[in-house]
């Protein structure tokens, strides 16, 4: 694990370590945590860019295999520096733990309980995930939390850290509009580890799902979202600042969410199949949607009980 993602795991404010025990557990010292470095080149930038589209042709690229397609392209590059560059996009073969999802060592990682379930409904299970966006002279990251069922997208946020108040703020957005799911699933990142983000889940009584460690296609309808996205919107554009990503993104969204249909979904958008029947002026009211008959919940619970023994 690089220093750069260590630090991202230090928590400034509401954390039960201190900045100086924190810090002596990730093995950095309190000078670099406080270092500020220099931003990438031009030349690093356009790199980076061109990493993250080979990277979603062939998501089981490591750094070799990425470092061997770059020198095909005339990019001739050593493998160390694009394993930095990698390590900086949050980028990592699928049959590793995506270094985006890096875990705290003082954190809970609890497990896996979608194996075997059966996802049909609004508001049973929903996902989150972070990518990172490019722009004119540097680049960003971006928070998506998803309807499992519905492919909806309840909130997102970008943020120019991987500091985990982007995540907690997405996550209350869409608590507060859609009120809350049964399940919430994510991977192991120390953004969805951290104390803030699992403890709004819990005080609203939500069950708590991470994938396992290399497990990273788990979340594969975020995924694609995630390639939908930087081909249909994000890599069509010259995002020269956050002000601007912010919009295209948020236009991007909305049309995925109310006018682009899905096969999966029988034809219908996203907002169609999350809303379904319910009147229009009771979109505002996320308690209006109807909670899973008790027979679902108890075979829901029933697989749960066996995900946890297993």
């Amino acid at each position: 694990m690089s220093r750069g993602e260590r630090k991202a795991m230090i928590q400034r404010a509401r954390s039960e370590l201190s900045l100086s025990r924190q810090c002596e557990i990730l093995a950095i010292s309190r000078s670099s945590f406080y270092y500020a470095p220099k931003g990438e080149s031009l030349e690093t930038l356009a790199l980076m860019r061109r990493i993250d589209e080979l990277f979603l042709n062939y998501p089981f690229f490591g750094s070799r295999q990425m470092v061997r397609q770059l020198w095909r392209e005339g990019v001739g590059i050593g493998r160390h520096r694009v394993r930095r560059l990698m390590r900086l996009m949050g980028l990592a073969a699928i049959y590793q733990a995506p270094r985006t999802s890096a875990p705290h060592p003082a954190h809970r990682i609890y497990p896996y309980l979608l194996k075997g379930m059966v996802i049909d409904r609004p508001n049973q299970v929903w996902c989150a995930d972070i990518t990172y966006i490019p722009v004119q002279r540097g680049f960003l990251y971006l928070v998506a939390i998803m309807d499992w069922a519905t492919r909806h997208v309840l909130a997102w946020r970008i943020s120019n850290t991987m500091d985990a108040r982007f995540c907690v703020d997405a996550l209350n957005e869409a608590l507060a509009r859609y009120g809350k799911p049964e399940i919430f699933n994510t991977d192991q990142g120390s953004q969805f580890t951290s104390f803030d983000f699992t403890g709004t889940l819990k005080s609203k009584q939500v069950t708590i799902s991470m994938d396992g460690r290399g497990r990273c296609m788990d979340n594969i309808f975020i995924e694609r979202l995630w390639r939908s996205l930087k081909y249909e919107a994000v890599y069509l554009h010259e995002l020269t600042d956050g002000f601007k990503a912010e919009r295209v993104i948020g236009e991007w969204i909305d049309f995925y969410n109310t006018e682009r249909p899905h096969s999966s979904l029988d034809g219908k958008t996203p907002a169609e199949a999350y809303w379904g029947d319910r009147p229009v002026d009771m979109m505002d009211k996320p308690d209006g949607l109807p909670t899973s008959p008790p027979a679902q919940q108890q075979q829901q619970q029933n697989v749960i009980n066996r995900n946890l023994a297993a």
